[in-house]
């Protein structure tokens, strides 16, 4: 019987992780649809502009960019390739391993990045602050 209570206290607690987090993101994707991004779009761009670990504005292999978005391969492939034809960031073959690829933000995805990033931080603010 304990062990119900506690599974269903669980299960409770995932439904309401699952819920903010829809919240969350469908907020995030209302406040930069006007800037032509969604929540995706910002979640890279984050990555790349605020840094991986060899630090910020080092470029990025796209294995790592897989590591720290929540996309699968091909999805995170057809997204860079959509921001890259918007200008947003550059690709370049990696010379020492031709099989790999270094993503890297242009001038206007970082100008574009800065001017989107509080919308962003405040959505984060209001959905998940508690009181």
């Amino acid at each position: 019987m304990a062990a119900d209570t506690a599974g269903a206290r669980l299960e409770q607690r995932w439904r309401g992780i699952l819920s903010v987090h829809a919240r969350t993101v469908c907020e995030i994707d209302r406040v930069l649809h006007p800037h032509g991004l969604c929540a995706s779009d910002f979640e890279v761009l984050d990555v790349l502009v605020s840094g991986t670990p060899d630090g910020p504005g080092v470029p990025c292999r796209v294995q790592d960019i897989a590591e720290r978005v929540h996309l699968s391969q091909s999805a995170l492939s057809r997204l860079l390739g959509r921001l890259e034809r918007e200008g947003l960031l550059e690709r370049t073959v990696c010379r020492e391993d031709r099989r790999g690829v270094w993503v890297s933000p242009t001038v206007r995805g970082r100008e574009l990045y800065a001017l989107v990033r509080p919308l962003q931080r405040e959505v984060l603010s209001r959905t998940l602050t508690t009181d």
